[in-house]
């Protein structure tokens, strides 16, 4: 059976471990500023997915990708030891877009700001085309304006 509850709680877990883990005990010089962002278990515990970000540029977060799969069986057997579950999970790290995405997403809103402000410069200082006032009066009908229905 599956339960959708624990398999959360386990990546919760894992999670914690694992950045503890990173932060206490890999030693590797290739190891960048990382960031344990989130975890996610599969319903049968066999597998885990982590996501993380890494401060840094295009070359630092290649190390720290590559530091990360070295150092996966490490964090997999203290993982094993702190969970206790029969089954220690084989982890994949996978790094997290969100930072980035979100950096574009302000870049694009900062942008459609600037132009919301142009077009209301550009529509404070415009006049109308035509007549100060487009909407005419009903005309008043004269007696000889009016026909006679044939």
């Amino acid at each position: 059976m599956v339960d959708v509850a624990r398999a959360r709680k386990l990546a919760v877990r894992i999670r914690e471990i694992v950045a503890q883990t990173i932060e206490m005990q890999v030693k590797d010089p290739r190891l960048g500023m990382v960031t344990i962002t989130d975890a996610k278990v599969t319903p049968d515990l066999r597998e885990a997915t982590l996501y993380y970000t890494v401060f840094g540029d295009d070359v630092v977060r290649q190390e720290s990708a590559m530091a990360l799969e070295s150092a996966k069986g490490v964090l997999r057997s203290t993982v094993g030891k702190q969970t206790g579950v029969r089954y220690t999970p084989s982890l994949t790290f996978i790094a997290d877009v969100v930072p980035e995405t979100a950096g574009r997403l302000e870049e694009l809103l900062a942008e459609a700001r600037a132009a919301d402000a142009r077009v209301q410069e550009i529509a404070s200082n415009a006049a109308p085309a035509g007549d100060p006032d487009p909407y005419k009066a009903p005309r008043a009908l004269d007696d000889d304006d009016q026909d006679e229905p044939a």
